[in-house]
């Protein structure tokens, strides 16, 4: 193992990092004035009148967003127009120029207190581009406007689990662009009203997957160069991330500093973002979804959908039972365990606090002996039954080390069969394969660096 590799052993997630294990699914939530012009990109001029739902509901967005199985709900506070969900002091475009309530609304308390009630974790989307605000591409003065607001969305309504960071900056309305921003600024002081929400987007804590239709790379890596975050200045560049390659042997041999750098795969639910009445036709279905899920979540990578609220502030009735029929969907796949009545055994441990038999138990991991070279994980069931999905989760506390593994079930003439070929691990690893009968499974581990650890076995 050369010298890069020995960088990469030791790196691990802070405890921030370590919750979007957490919530590994999750819902962007796609509401404000495009709601209403149709538009991708508001023009910023647009009336705060126009903006008026019928019949908001919170309960309705939130209780959608958690039939589906997800944990967590990101809300678009704002978009690249600059109209506030919010009644924010720090411009007069906002909710609470809209005749909304008699302009007394709050989206974004609404949505947070909902998710409080319902036990979902609350996040903001939060762009740094603002076509209608005028200090925009003065510098210092902009960058105080941002902190303004920040500062409000994160002091006055509860606990934040994420602040997605939207790096996206044009022209403003006023002719001018931010040629840069304060992006250490802006980290530092959501560190101090928010210390345990994680940054991202653009932000040190996770990274987008680098496109937008919800799949990871096929060996999607935590640990990565420390050139893929943020530099001295806060400012990342996201020409490296969009690369197929970002933490193998060949892509860090060269490299002498690593993060951990956990990504986030985003695709919405429609072909836009926010609503527009003529996608109604065109949502992607649950199988699709599902096959998202196993793409992203099952492939070390967290899945945030996009979900839009239509133009009477609720979630679409065709949206609303896909979503409805996903969480049934996954609760049925993934909600009963064939290992929780199994025999687990090894080719060796690195001690008895390390034995295989702690998976079972929940109450710790597996890690095999230093010199076992090539480790065998051995799960005995109780009887032969049917199973088409094997879940494998490493001990990301401690890092990411799987490279190589394989999967096999013994058949019915008692001999080793492949079930599955794969690389990384890391968060979440679900092993599909056509449908098979077996009472014994084995788990090979060809390659790895210097030692790993494995903390959950699930066959479904």
């Amino acid at each position: 193992m050369t010298n890069a590799y020995k960088a990469t052993v030791n790196i691990v997630p802070s405890e921030r990092q370590l919750n979007l294990k957490t919530h590994k699914f999750g819902a962007f939530v796609y509401f404000g004035m495009n709601t209403f012009t149709a538009a991708d990109i508001g023009s910023g001029f647009t009336s705060p009148k126009t903006f008026g739902p019928e019949d908001f509901s919170a309960e309705n967005i939130v209780s959608a967003v958690k039939s589906a199985g997800m944990t967590s709900l990101v809300l678009t506070v704002k978009h690249y127009d600059g109209f506030c969900l919010w009644p924010s002091r720090q411009t007069d475009y906002t909710i609470a120029e809209s005749n909304w309530m008699d302009g007394g609304g709050d989206i974004v308390k609404a949505i947070s207190d909902e998710c409080a009630r319902q036990g979902i974790a609350f996040g903001i989307y939060f762009p740094v581009w603002d076509k209608h605000e005028e200090s925009y591409g003065s510098g210092e003065q902009y960058d105080n406007f941002v902190n303004g607001q920040l500062a409000e969305l994160l002091t006055d309504y509860g606990d934040i689990f994420m602040v997605w960071l939207d790096h996206t900056a044009g022209k403003g309305n006023n002719g001018k662009i931010q040629s840069s921003f304060d992006w250490n600024g802006y980290y530092k002081l959501i560190r101090l009203l928010q210390p345990n929400a994680i940054i991202a987007g653009h932000g040190p804590d996770a990274r987008d997957v680098g496109n937008h239709r919800g799949v990871c790379r096929t060996s999607e890596w935590s640990v990565v160069p420390k050139s893929l975050g943020p530099d001295e200045n806060g400012l990342i560049h996201f020409g490296d991330t969009m690369k197929l390659d970002l933490g193998s042997r060949k892509a860090i041999k060269r490299e002498k500093e690593f993060i951990w750098y956990p990504a986030v795969a985003l695709v919405p639910m429609r072909p836009n973002w926010f609503y527009r009445s003529e996608d109604d036709v065109v949502v992607k279905t649950k199988d699709k979804i599902i096959k998202l899920y196993y793409n992203s979540v099952g492939a070390n990578t967290a899945l945030y959908l996009g979900v839009a609220v239509d133009k009477r502030g609720r979630i679409p009735s065709v949206d609303s039972q896909i979503l409805k029929n996903l969480g049934k969907d996954l609760k049925l796949m993934f909600g009963y365990n064939l290992a929780d009545s199994a025999e687990f055994s090894a080719s060796s441990s690195l001690s008895e606090l390390y034995s295989p038999e702690r998976i079972k138990l929940q109450n710790g991991f597996w890690r095999p002996a230093e010199g076992d070279k090539k480790p065998e994980l051995i799960i005995k069931l109780s009887e032969p039954d049917m199973f088409d999905k094997i879940v494998i989760s490493e001990n990301i506390a401690n890092g990411q080390h799987v490279e190589k593994f394989r999967v096999y079930y013994k058949n019915e003439k008692n001999k080793w069969k492949l079930f599955y070929k794969g690389t990384v691990i890391g968060s979440e690893r679900i092993c599909t394969s056509k449908p098979v009968k077996s009472d014994e499974i084995k788990l090979v581990f060809e390659q790895y660096r210097d030692f790993f650890e494995i903390f959950s076995v699930a066959i479904n």
